[in-house]
C-alpha cells in the first residue's frame, strides 16, 4: 500500500489512537508499524483476533500489559553467561508477575465457553512463578538486597552491625569524655568511608590517629582515632565481603534465569502480540466498531458508517455501496455537505479493515481486498474544506491513472475542478470513462452537472448526493445513492436575501436544458422526500399497531390469569364446602351409631 494515501486518508491518525491504547512500549511499537495487508487469510485472522479480544473485554473487563518490556538485551546477557543487575532482575520479575496475571486472565470462566483465536497465546505463556518469587524475595529494590538473600549475607550484615556499634560506642566515649575539649563539635562524622571526629587544629597533636580531611578554613582536622582504626578496617573488609556476596547472589539468580531464556523470549513475544491485539479491541470498543465481512469481488457495502475521527455523537452515519450493481459512484451536492467525509470514510474503512481493525459501522458491513487505494483529496485537504490548484490535482490524477488497475480503489475529490468548467467537466468525464472501462472501483465528488448526466446515462455508473435542507440552509450529511445532487445555488441565495430580480436574471443565463435538468432533479428530490415521509408514516402506523397488539395481548393475558384465579378460588371453595359437608356427615353417622349402641345395651 502506498504511504501517501495513509496520510491523505488520515490512517496515521487512527494509528496514533491505536498506539495510545497499548500499555507497553513493545506493544506501542507494533501499533506504530501496523499497515494494511492484502493477504485475505491474514486479514481474517487479524479481524478474528480483534473480535475475540473485544468479546473478552466485554465479558471479563480490561487487563494491563504495562510490565511487558523489551528483554532482548537481558536475554542476550544471560545467554553469554553475564549476570544481570538488581534493576534488570527486578524488571524481569515484574515482567513474569505480569505474565502470571495475563495467564490467569486468559483462563475460561466456564468450561462451556467455546475456544477462540487467543487461547493459543494464553496457553503459550510460561509464568515461571518460582523464579519471580525468588528474585522478589532476594531483591527489595534496585539498590537494596534483602538480608535473607543468603545465609552468608545475613551473617556479614550482622557482623557489620556489631562492628558499627563498637565503633560508635568507642567514639561516643571519646567525644563525650577526655577528648571533648579538643573537638570542634561533639559529633561523629564520615570521611573516605571511615568514621572520624572533628579535632581543632591546635589540638591535632593531642589526638593520635590518621588525618583524612581538613576544613576549608583549616581550623578543623578530621581524624580517625588510632583506637578505631582496626575496627574501621574490619568494617571496610566486611563491606567488600558484602559486595562480593551480593555479586554471588546476582550471579545465582541470573543462572536460574538463564535456564529459561527461550521461555522468556517466547513470553515477551506473546505478551507484545497480546498487548497489540487488545489495543485494537480497546479502540474498537471506544469507537463502537464491528468486524467487517471481507470479499474478493471488490464489493463494498457500508451500513451506517461513521468517520472515526468525527464526534460519534454528532457524526451522521452513511450507507454506501459500490462494486456490485455499479463500479463508479459520482457524488454531487453543495460544499460542506459531507461529500469529502463520505469519500474519506470509504477509503479509511478499507485501510482500517485490511489492517485488522474493526470499523465504526453496523454488523454485516462488507469490505473488499484492494492491492492499492489511491486518493486525490489535496495536500491541504481537511474534512471541512478542500483547497488545491488544478495543476496539483492533475499531477496526482496522472500518477493514479498510471498505476491503478482492477485491484485498486480510486477516490477523487472535486475531479476536474480549478479550471474552466466546460473543459474541467470534459476532462472529468474522460478520466472516469478511462477508469470505468478498466473495471476500476471509483468514487468521485463533483459540482458539474455534466457528470450527473454522465452517471445517469452510463451503465454501471451511479449518482449519489449529500442531502441539503434548503429551509435551514444546512446539510444533513446523509448520503443518498441513486439521486443526483442539486446545486441549490438559487434557493440558497433567495433564502439569504438576494432579490428575485437578480435570481430571475441569473436563471436566464443558464440554458433551458440545464434548467430543465435541475428541475428534474428538484422533482426527484421532492418525490424522494415525499416517499420518505410516507414511509416514515407507514412505519409509525406499523409501530402503533404493534404497540396496540402488544397491549391487547397483555390485557388478554391478564384476563386469562384472572379467569384462572377465579376458577382456582372456586375449586378451592367447592372442595372446602364438600370437605366440610363430609366432616359433618361423618360426625352425624358416628353420633347415630353411638345412640344405637346405647339402645341395644338397655
Amino acid at each position: 500500500m502506498n504511504t501517501k494515501v495513509l496520510t491523505t486518508l488520515e490512517y496515521t491518525k487512527i494509528i496514533d489512537l491505536l498506539t495510545e491504547k497499548a500499555d507497553s512500549e513493545p506493544g506501542k511499537k507494533l501499533c506504530r508499524e501496523l499497515v494494511p495487508s492484502t493477504d485475505l487469510s491474514a486479514i481474517r485472522t487479524a479481524q478474528r483476533e480483534t473480535k475475540d479480544a473485544l468479546a473478552r473485554l466485554f465479558r471479563i473487563g480490561s487487563t494491563s500489559f504495562g510490565s511487558n518490556r523489551d528483554l532482548g538485551f537481558s536475554i542476550r546477557s544471560l545467554e553469554i553467561g553475564s549476570s544481570l543487575s538488581m534493576s534488570e532482575l527486578l524488571k524481569l520479575a515484574s515482567f513474569l508477575d505480569n505474565v502470571s496475571r495475563i495467564k490467569t486472565y486468559g483462563k475460561k470462566e466456564r468450561e462451556d465457553l467455546p475456544n477462540d483465536s487467543l487461547d493459543a497465546y494464553f496457553e503459550g505463556l510460561t509464568p515461571m512463578t518460582q523464579l519471580a518469587n525468588e528474585i522478589n524475595r532476594c531483591i527489595l529494590s534496585e539498590e537494596e538486597m534483602a538480608d535473607d538473600a543468603s545465609p552468608r549475607l545475613k551473617s556479614i550484615r550482622r557482623s557489620k552491625l556489631s562492628t558499627n556499634e563498637k565503633i560508635h560506642s568507642q567514639l561516643t566515649s571519646m567525644v563525650n569524655g577526655a577528648y571533648r575539649t579538643f573537638l570542634q563539635d561533639a559529633v561523629i562524622t564520615m570521611r573516605d568511608n571511615r568514621y572520624c571526629i572533628p579535632v581543632k587544629a591546635e589540638y591535632k597533636s593531642q589526638v593520635s590517629g590518621m588525618v583524612h580531611d581538613q576544613s576549608s578554613t583549616g581550623s578543623t582536622f578530621f581524624i580517625e582515632p588510632a583506637a578505631v582504626v582496626n575496627l574501621n578496617n574490619q568494617l571496610k573488609e566486611l563491606d567488600l565481603q558484602e559486595q562480593e556476596e551480593i555479586e554471588v547472589i546476582l550471579g545465582d539468580l541470573s543462572s536460574q534465569a538463564a535456564v529459561h531464556t527461550s521461555e522468556l523470549a517466547a513470553d515477551q513475544k506473546i505478551m507484545t502480540t497480546l498487548d497489540f491485539i487488545f489495543a485494537k479491541a480497546k479502540l474498537a470498543m471506544e469507537q463502537n466498531a464491528t468486524e467487517p465481512i471481507f470479499n474478493t469481488e471488490h464489493y463494498i457495502q457500508i451500513r451506517k458508517g461513521r468517520h472515526p475521527l468525527l464526534d460519534k455523537k454528532k457524526a451522521v452515519p452513511i450507507d454506501v455501496r459500490l462494486g456490485k450493481d455499479f463500479d463508479l459512484l459520482v457524488i454531487t451536492g453543495p460544499n460542506t455537505g459531507g461529500k469529502t467525509v463520505s469519500l474519506k470514510t470509504v477509503g479509511l474503512f478499507t485501510l482500517m479493515g485490511q489492517a485488522g481493525l474493526h470499523i465504526p459501522a453496523l454488523d454485516r458491513s462488507e469490505l473488499s481486498i484492494f492491492s492499492e487505494v489511491y486518493a486525490d483529496i489535496g495536500d491541504e485537504q481537511s474534512i471541512e474544506q478542500s483547497l488545491s490548484t488544478f495543476s496539483s490535482h492533475m499531477t496526482r490524477v496522472v500518477h493514479i491513472l498510471q498505476h491503478a488497475d482492477a485491484d485498486s480503489l480510486c477516490l477523487f475529490d472535486e475531479l476536474g475542478a480549478g479550471t474552466d468548467p466546460t473543459e474541467g467537466a470534459a476532462l472529468a468525464i474522460a478520466i472516469l470513462n478511462y477508469l470505468h472501462d478498466r473495471g476500476i472501483r471509483t468514487m468521485a465528488t463533483t459540482h458539474y452537472s455534466e457528470l450527473k448526466i454522465y452517471a445517469l446515462s452510463t451503465n454501471f455508473v451511479e449518482n449519489a448526493c449529500c442531502e441539503f435542507d434548503v429551509e435551514t440552509l444546512r446539510p444533513t450529511y446523509r448520503l443518498l445513492i441513486g439521486i443526483p445532487g442539486k446545486s441549490n445555488a438559487f434557493a440558497i441565495s433567495s433564502k439569504l436575501g438576494l432579490s428575485d430580480e437578480i435570481i430571475n436574471a441569473a436563471k436566464e443565463q443558464i440554458s433551458k436544458e440545464d434548467e430543465s435538468f435541475e428541475d428534474v432533479i428538484a422533482d426527484l428530490e421532492q418525490s424522494r422526500v415525499t416517499i420518505e415521509k410516507e414511509q416514515q408514516e407507514i412505519a409509525e402506523y406499523k409501530e402503533r399497531i404493534r404497540t396496540l397488539q402488544e397491549q391487547l395481548q397483555k390485557k388478554n393475558e391478564k384476563i386469562d390469569q384472572a379467569k384462572d384465579k377465579i376458577l382456582r378460588d372456586a375449586n378451592e371453595k367447592a372442595r372446602a364446602i364438600l370437605q366440610e359437608a363430609k366432616d359433618v356427615a361423618d360426625e352425624t353417622i358416628r353420633d347415630f351409631n353411638k345412640v344405637g349402641a346405647s339402645a341395644d345395651i338397655k
